[in-house]
């Protein structure tokens, strides 16, 4: 993955790997993440997976919607394989 910069701060985003052969360019100060359409589909077949093989009481993630409410404060644990990446 080339080199990118934050368009929020203008630091340079850090390259990290991901699963498999997913890559992700992470900023340093927590502004956001990028990733190729490609990783994209490998990290959503991943998170199906995870949720095939973690058992009944497991659902994937919910659509984002327009009416929803940020999350609560605080560490609760994973609902999902793909949160784990980014703790």
């Amino acid at each position: 993955m080339e080199s990118l910069t934050c368009p929020r701060c203008g630091s340079e985003m850090a390259a990290r790997a991901l699963g498999g052969d997913a890559e992700v360019a992470q900023c340093p100060d927590g502004h956001g993440v990028f990733l190729s359409r490609a990783d994209l589909g490998s990290l959503i077949e991943a998170e199906t997976d995870w949720h095939r093989h973690a058992g009944q009481h497991t659902t994937p993630m919910p659509r984002i919607t327009a009416d929803m409410e940020a999350p609560p404060a605080g560490k609760t644990p994973a609902r999902a394989w793909i949160e784990t990446l980014f703790r």
